[in-house]
């Protein structure tokens, strides 16, 4: 049994006639009654009377008629939802985003994306950089947000912003005036970290020990904000990536260009390779190529 079978059948229960029948399809006589005999042979029943001049259906053409018509119906609503997938007029993208880098890059970027695809949702899941990578791999997410490097064997990665990190300090601290600060001047200071599923986190700890010594770790945090209430207190310092040192309004805190070494937030979008991505979320991906400041 195929859908014509069935589409051939309604219309000649509708029109009550293979004459008329044949002529809104625009197909043979004989052919539309083989076809409909085939259908009878198939199901193997009679579906149709035809011992009268107008063609009636049977009680088992009757049955066939309506469950016929729920079928046509359904390919009709399958191929306007996949009218509208392709065409991006309905669909889900499910986005890893950190928190932090939400904030800072894309309330516009949804925003617009929305306006231009009102049919589109976004689900959003906010954790940090490594948990992100995590839920991409294991395909909970359709792409993310993380810091690079990125393993290239698991996922295609596109480059979304890249700047570089500097120290948050007190004002008032003996290195608030300087131009520049060497990692390697900090090996004393208490830091303010953020929370180990941070992609920061390990990424400056490790730099740290480069150049030889472990961070006095004396608050971690989850919150940027509250991160630089805690330096404005005088709890510690942190480094932080420049995008939130431009945010800091405090006068208690300044920030200090960090080098030897120069550390970069390098922020990449991660899709998982090797794996379907729908219409939408490549649209979205390359709407964020486009619209990134």
């Amino acid at each position: 049994m195929d859908v014509r079978q069935l589409q051939y059948f309604i219309e000649v229960a509708k029109q009550g006639s293979f004459t008329k029948a044949s002529q809104a399809l625009h197909l043979s006589q004989p052919a539309l009654s083989k076809m409909i005999r085939n259908l009878e042979t198939e199901l193997d029943v009679t579906l149709l009377d035809r011992s009268k001049k107008q063609i009636h259906l049977t009680d088992s053409g009757k049955v066939v008629y309506e469950q016929a018509q729920r079928v046509m119906g359904m390919m009709d609503d399958l191929t306007s939802s996949l009218y509208d997938t392709v065409h991006l007029k309905k669909g889900t993208i499910h986005f890893g985003l950190p928190p932090l880098i939400g904030t800072l890059f894309f309330p516009e970027i949804i925003a617009e994306f929305r306006k231009r695809y009102p049919g589109l949702s976004i689900k959003i899941s906010e954790f940090g950089a490594i948990k992100v990578e995590r839920t991409v791999e294991d395909g909970d997410n359709d792409l993310g947000v993380t810091v690079g490097p990125v393993d290239d064997t698991l996922f295609h990665s596109y480059p979304l912003n890249k700047e570089p990190m500097k120290v948050a300090l007190p004002y008032h601290h003996p290195l608030a005036h300087r131009e520049t600060i060497k990692l390697a001047e900090l090996r004393d200071e208490k830091f303010i970290f953020f929370h180990e599923d941070f992609a920061m986190h390990e990424m400056i700890r490790q730099q740290c020990i480069e150049k030889g010594f472990e961070p006095d770790v004396e608050l971690e945090t989850s919150q940027w904000d509250f991160m630089v209430e805690m330096i404005g207190a005088n709890i510690g310092i942190a480094i932080l990536p420049q995008s939130i040192c431009e945010r800091i309004s405090t006068p208690k805190v300044t920030s200090i260009p960090l080098t030897d070494p120069v550390i970069p937030w390098d922020l990449q979008i991660i899709m998982r390779k090797d794996r379907y991505q729908s219409y939408a979320a490549r649209a979205f991906l390359e709407f964020i190529q486009t619209h990134k400041s």
